[in-house]
């Protein structure tokens, strides 16, 4: 479902500013892989992701999305295959708009548009159905504006948004890491339980190694715009935090502690 292949990625090229974000990096999902990102900050993660979206060309190497070579493919395009959440709860919804209204946008990505109705009375029943897998009550707020939501209920219904259409590629881009305790915990579970029910094939960069242990299929760990670290699902079942902070101390050559890892 995605294939990288030899991606560079170099910002301010020819200047004394200037750096490496991504160094050869070459991934591959197959579909239903489940792949969690971590590393410290500047590893290149968020840049990994914006090249998988678009956001960002490569300098070089090729981004191919369930068959499709997009590497030159703009963002918008893009756009049809990839869904993202993003750290920031205010980034995935319009808090102008109704919760029924973002949901009739997003639910209608890749298909035909027209001059019908966004939102009908059948649409109303398919929102709150699947409103009500939040456990949020949202479902009986359709017509509520989503800027009068919280942070952990903007999220959620962003989750919502970006697995619904069943992209090729799901992007989740430490998206539980704004929310306090309790709130990154139910998205946490509900990110879980969304990607099993659909069915989809997803990157998640996070900080948290426990989030990062618990959920998906794989690992990968990144250091200096290179995956430095693969763990299948069989030796992710037994790994531990403590694990992963000697892996990447081995390659950093000091001894580090969570924290440093997490920040």
């Amino acid at each position: 479902m995605l294939n990288l292949s030899d991606i560079t990625k170099r910002f301010f090229a020819g200047t004394v500013n200037e750096r490496t974000a991504l160094d050869g990096l070459s991934l591959t999902l197959n579909e239903g892989d489940f792949v969690t990102v971590i590393g410290s900050n500047g590893a290149g993660k968020s840049t990994l992701l914006n090249v998988i979206s678009g956001r960002y060309l490569p300098d070089s190497g090729n981004v191919v999305i369930d068959g499709r070579d997009v590497t030159k493919m703009a963002e918008h395009r893009r756009a049809r295959w990839v869904g993202r959440v993003f750290q920031d709860p205010m980034a995935g919804t319009s808090p102008h708009l109704t919760i029924e209204e973002n949901l009739a946008i997003a639910f209608g990505r890749g298909g035909r548009r027209g001059l019908g109705m966004a939102v009908t009375k059948s649409k109303r029943e398919v929102f709150r159905e699947e409103l009500r897998s939040l456990e949020l009550g949202l479902e009986d707020r359709l017509e509520m504006r989503v800027g009068m939501l919280s942070g952990g209920q903007r999220q959620a219904l962003s989750l919502l948004m970006a697995t619904y259409s069943k992209p090729a590629i799901l992007l989740l881009d430490e998206h539980t890491a704004a929310l306090d305790p309790s709130r990154a915990e139910l998205i946490t579970r509900l990110t879980g339980e969304q990607v099993a029910r659909h069915g989809l094939t997803a990157l998640m960069v996070t900080h948290n190694m426990h989030q990062a242990i618990e959920l998906g299929n794989r690992l990968i760990m990144m250091h200096e715009g290179r995956i430095v670290l693969e763990v299948d699902e069989e030796a992710k079942a037994r790994t531990t935090p403590e694990h992963l902070l000697e892996e990447f101390s081995k390659i950093k050559g000091a001894a580090l502690s969570d924290r440093t890892l997490l920040d």
